[in-house]
């Protein structure tokens, strides 16, 4: 039977804003995924924010008991997002063993998922829980002044960025053909994300650099599983490696997003073959045991 993944954003319904919807080529590349007799690996579910009268969201509530296997959770709201009762949810969907994948943005987006515990930790904002270098505490990309760090300029949406796998290689940066993923989707201003302290567990797995400053940057921290949790979880930095507009610019995005887009992952195919193998690798690896 096929492992239920729910992609699910921390804001409602909104044409004009990263909803579900924006995640649209994501949720056919993970369901066109098959076994070796054809049927399908997964069944993919994509769903908004919807609050029940106590402000929680039903689909995260059910999360410990329900049948689904992996969250992919896209903080892409910029105040509120994740109930207490949500985030207790969450954590204890991934200590009965399923799988999280958690990404967000710049700045203050997606702050929510700070009660996440270990996983939460392992993203930085501006307001709170910061980056550990107060040397970091500063713009990286100046091209959009209305957004604050942290903000890594690793190009334009819509064009490639090239990463680098931290040593050892970890599985989810190796291709099914041997070779070692080298892109994945640029973003004019990536989050923060790093590996917590006391955990053990969790190892950074890819960096990228800033086309500005040079500055390298985290962009993915892989967490395995531990004596307390049996489900493995990845922090990402942002949620634009997902996004139809990162990968298609043609796709579309909402009317406030005014920075000028690429078409590098239109003319790189390469970069396509390898932002599909991070998302294949990334499903395999969040599979419960």
């Amino acid at each position: 039977m096929a492992d239920r993944i729910l992609l699910k954003t921390t804001i409602p319904p909104s044409a004009d804003d990263w909803c579900s919807a924006r995640f649209s080529l994501l949720r056919a590349h993970l369901a066109g995924l098959t076994a070796p007799d054809g049927s399908p690996l997964y069944d993919v579910v994509a769903r908004d924010r919807h609050a029940d009268r106590d402000g929680d969201d039903p689909d995260l509530l059910a999360l410990p008991t329900s049948d689904t296997a992996e969250l992919w959770l896209f903080a892409v709201e910029v105040g509120g997002g994740l109930s207490a009762a949500d985030c207790a949810a969450i954590r204890a969907f991934r200590v009965r063993g399923g799988g999280c994948m958690v990404t967000r943005d710049h700045q203050d987006m997606g702050a929510s998922v700070l009660g996440l515990g270990d996983l939460g930790a392992a993203h930085f904002f501006h307001q709170r829980h910061r980056e550990p270098d107060p040397d970091r505490w500063r713009v990286d990309d100046t091209g959009t002044p209305a957004i604050s760090w942290p903000n890594y300029h690793s190009g334009r949406n819509g064009d490639p960025q090239e990463i680098r796998a931290e040593e050892p290689v970890h599985d989810l940066l190796r291709r099914a053909d041997g070779r070692v993923i080298r892109w994945l989707p640029a973003h004019p201003h990536e989050g923060a994300v790093g590996v917590p302290p006391g955990a053990p567990h969790a190892r950074l797995v890819a960096t990228g650099t800033s086309k500005i400053t040079g500055r390298r940057f985290n962009i993915a921290v892989a967490f395995d599983r531990s004596r307390d949790c049996a489900g493995r979880a990845v922090a990402q930095s942002t949620f634009h490696h997902f996004a139809d507009y990162n990968w298609e610019p043609a796709r579309g995005c909402p009317s406030f997003v005014g920075e000028p887009c690429g078409d590098g992952m239109e003319v790189n195919p390469e970069a396509r073959r390898d932002v599909e193998a991070w998302v294949s690798n990334l499903a395999r690896w969040l599979r419960p045991a």
